[in-house]
């Protein structure tokens, strides 16, 4: 089956203007992924699949072309050194400077679950006797209703979870059969999921004091990721954190954050931005 320019580039428009993602430079990945399924749903070409799932007023056709053209896998700890920062560095800061003991933490475009999974487990570790003095329940967002879905059931493979503290998976987990295991109840309880377009409007009514978008923003043209990154520093809290994919990058001369390590950033207070200001200014 041949995709075809005028159909192509039709998918292209479609899912720039409504989810900000960027498909100009994937076409072998579109039709990689989409042959197959279009045959399976008996159509004849991609005009005919992509007119249907443009007709459909439910958005379930339009959640499975997601999940086909942007689902990636993921495991628990990936990217490791994010996570031993938000432990070793990020959390003592927030303890000590979090008075009302009201953290607020985003895991904006969470897929599958493993990352604020790993967020909690880290901050129940991290406070142990202290946790229930502390509201602390992770915000996790995606597109797709399918892998909340899976988010929500919390079961794994083991060897997703290979990277894993074994005490922690004895802790937080509970066998599921021979290879899998599901996450129990009570960290359930500590992650929000939520379906959220990050191009829609942000409702949220407080701030964040860290956000992780990680290995989102690569399939987001520059305007697209440029946009994305000046709402994610309004709606942060002065002095937060934000993490982003070890294979993305903010062009530093035009964010507002200020650059930590590789792909952390961090909102600076008022007093800091004046002092390095007026420190910029003598030089």
């Amino acid at each position: 089956m041949t995709l075809h320019d005028s159909e192509f580039y039709r998918l292209v428009e479609y899912m720039k203007a409504n989810y900000g993602i960027n498909l100009e430079s994937k076409r072998h990945l579109v039709e990689g992924r989409l042959c197959n399924l279009i045959v399976e749903k008996g159509f004849a070409s991609f005009q005919e699949y992509f007119d249907f799932v443009l007709s459909q007023k439910s958005k379930e056709e339009t959640m499975i072309l997601l999940n086909k053209l942007t689902t990636n896998h993921t495991f628990f700890m990936r990217e490791e050194e994010h996570f031993r920062f938000f432990q070793k560095t990020v959390l003592p800061i927030l303890r000590e400077n979090v008075k009302d003991r009201d953290l607020r933490i985003w895991s904006a475009g969470c897929s599958s679950g493993e990352e604020p999974y790993t967020l909690a487990m880290i901050m129940q570790e991290f406070f142990r006797e202290e946790a229930p003095y502390w509201e602390k329940k992770i915000l996790a967002t995606d597109i797709s209703v399918e892998v909340l879905q899976r988010a929500i059931d919390g079961l794994y493979l083991k060897e997703d979870m290979d990277k894993l503290d074994p005490v922690w998976k004895t802790r937080y987990f509970t066998k599921a059969g021979l290879e899998s295991c599901r996450v129990n109840d009570a960290l359930k309880r500590e992650v929000i999921f939520r379906v959220f377009n990050l191009m829609d409007a942000f409702p949220f009514k407080r701030k964040f004091q860290v956000i992780f978008c990680r290995n989102v923003m690569i399939y987001f043209d520059q305007p697209t990721k440029d946009t994305l990154i000046r709402k994610f520093y309004d709606i942060m809290e002065e002095g937060g954190y934000l993490f982003i994919g070890l294979s993305e990058s903010i062009r530093r001369e035009d964010s507002p954050f200020t650059y930590i390590m590789p792909s952390v950033y961090r909102k600076e207070s008022y007093h800091e931005s004046k002092r390095n200001y007026q420190g910029a200014d003598r030089r």
